[in-house]
């Protein structure tokens, strides 16, 4: 996938996980708690969502590559 393919996927279980997010008000420095304002419930939720669509494990410890979408389409770019 290219990284605006996978930024796009991201974005899309970013969207199913917290759905009163509008895909385009999320920019690619945007920290999905801080920013966003995720709870930690929905991080797992995204991370299973992740895990379901491109078939890798993240841990826990990972969890602070995939705090925003530039960081996110990076690590699944090398993990895919």
């Amino acid at each position: 996938m290219t990284p605006q393919e996978l930024k796009a996927a991201f974005i899309e279980e970013l969207i199913r996980v917290a759905p009163d997010i509008e895909a385009d008000m999320v920019g690619d420095d945007d920290h999905i708690q801080d920013d966003l304002e995720l709870d930690s419930m929905d991080v797992l939720n995204l991370v299973t969502a992740l895990h379901a669509r491109f078939g890798i494990d993240i841990p826990e410890s990972d969890y602070p590559q995939i705090a925003t979408p530039a960081l996110a389409v990076a690590y699944l770019a090398k993990s895919g």
